[in-house]
């Protein structure tokens, strides 16, 4: 049986505050050991780098970002494993498919993808909850909460990959 080849995908601004979460996260997985099927990239904000490593077909993606909750009722720091209802991808009413190559918009990324023809395995999200993404003029560093959940997320990371490599996983909550 071949190997599970996973991506994880880190995803943000270090120039916006907490929204550098995921080059942090990715910065320290970065440091360990992986197999050979496991590949770990910080793609910042090149939303068309993740699009093109996306089409290299991979069991599964584990994307890293600074995630505001939708109601935003979520206490800043709080990390949320979630997998993505990519049935939103396929609504006519879903905002038009415009991409900066200047902001990644994971969303975009993945709708980029399926209107080239790729497919997914597993999406799952690893996101935290920003304090703050920065003043206009840009902030660098996390804040307290976020900095103090970058080894929480590290280690969510580390379950999510040995359990699909195990073939264990199932849905997130």
């Amino acid at each position: 049986m071949a190997e599970v080849r996973i991506l994880i995908a880190g995803i943000g601004n270090i120039f916006l505050g907490d929204d550098a979460f995921g080059c942090e996260v990715i910065a320290r997985l970065g440091c360990r050991a992986w197999p050979e099927s496991v590949r770990v990239v910080d793609f910042g904000i090149r939303s068309f780098d993740l699009a093109y490593a996306l089409l290299e077909g991979f069991d599964a993606v584990i994307l890293v970002d600074a995630v505001p909750s939708r109601h935003g009722c979520g206490e800043p720091g709080t990390v949320y494993v979630i997998e993505p209802d990519l049935n939103e991808l396929d609504d006519p009413r879903a905002p038009e498919l415009i991409l900066d190559a200047h902001a990644m918009d994971p969303l975009k990324v993945l709708s980029l993808v399926r209107s080239m023809g790729g497919r997914f395995g597993h999406i799952l999200l690893v996101g935290c909850e920003p304090l703050t993404l920065g003043p206009e003029e840009g902030q660098m560093g996390l804040s307290e909460p976020v900095a103090a959940a970058v080894d929480e997320a590290v280690s969510a990371v580390e379950s999510l990959v040995k359990e699909l490599l195990e073939g264990r996983h199932t849905t997130a909550a």
